[in-house]
């Protein structure tokens, strides 16, 4: 994890230099990508790639790709107009650390940049396989995925949802990414099947799942210096959580079966596969 960590932020780094950008828009780049979360999505891509014999510079530009995404994603949800959280990573949300104006530009910008990292000449796999890359990275993070769960999780504000709509609006919202993280690691790689494709599907519906459970948890035990952001912010706005719904006890009991179906889907793999495995126990047992 902390290899994964140090390659991310090199890498991120040299992309976010590597080109003139205006100044300010530059900096508040780095200032939302740089130094700072788990990388736990470059982490899924990685891992994935290497459980299907991969190498690891084959998953580098899908590995950046995610986590601009992700960055971009956490860019808006923070402002005013959406959570209106002051706190990210530990240090002030970006909006307050610049301006409203420039948060959404950097997130558009992030978001761009993530679809020209995965456009860009890979000579290992064809063009048809960059092209699907891209196909599923933007179905995951557009309007039947991560948007989509954004415009869901504003509907059920205040109101009380049931475990099946409150699924479908993590699996979109939080899983659509955590899922194409671990897709696109397999499909940068030359040697991976379809068979092995719809196996780590499995997994990433489960600990994608299973890492929404844990936040929420973590929403209500943690503290906020050890979460990074405000604790209780989703109680706080009354949005609906699987404590709320389920309990503590049973939230617990519903990431420990979901971790257990994750690694389930992984038992045909081989040794290879053991980062994938310890990714799942990790987010399960993480505590921010």
């Amino acid at each position: 994890m902390r290899h994964c960590a140090s390659r991310s932020e090199t890498l991120l780094q040299e992309l976010l230099t590597s080109a003139e950008y205006p100044a300010r828009l530059r900096d508040a780049m780095a200032y939302a990508t740089l130094d700072g979360g788990k990388r736990i999505r470059p982490m899924l891509v990685w891992a994935a790639n290497r459980a299907v014999g991969g190498s690891e510079n084959e998953a580098d530009n899908a590995a950046c790709a995610v986590e601009l995404i992700h960055s971009y994603s956490l860019a808006h949800d923070d402002l005013p107009a959406m959570d209106d959280d002051d706190l990210r990573r530990g240090k002030a949300s970006l909006h307050r650390a610049f301006d409203d104006a420039t948060a959404i530009l950097v997130g558009d910008a992030l978001q761009a940049l993530a679809f020209e990292c995965l456009a860009n000449k890979q000579t290992h796999i064809s063009a048809e396989q960059q092209l699907e890359m891209v196909r599923c990275l933007s179905e995951a993070v557009g309007p039947a995925g991560m948007v989509g769960g954004q415009m869901l999780d504003f509907a059920g504000v205040g109101k009380a949802l049931s475990q099946n709509e409150l699924e479908e609006l993590h699996r979109r919202k939080t899983g659509a990414l955590i899922k194409a993280s671990v897709l696109l690691g397999a499909m940068a790689s030359t040697t991976c099947n379809a068979q092995q494709l719809i196996a780590l599907g499995e997994y990433a519906d489960a600990i994608g799942l299973a890492f929404q459970v844990q936040d929420d948890i973590l929403d209500e035990i943690a503290d906020t210096a050890t979460l990074g952001k405000p604790q209780g912010s989703d109680t706080a706005l009354n949005k609906p959580t699987y404590v709320t719904l389920l309990g503590l006890e049973t939230a617990q009991s519903l990431c420990s079966e979901l971790t257990s179906r994750a690694l389930d889907a992984l038992q045909d793999f081989p040794a290879d596969a053991r980062h994938l495995r310890d990714l799942a126990h990790f987010l399960e047992q993480r505590s921010h």
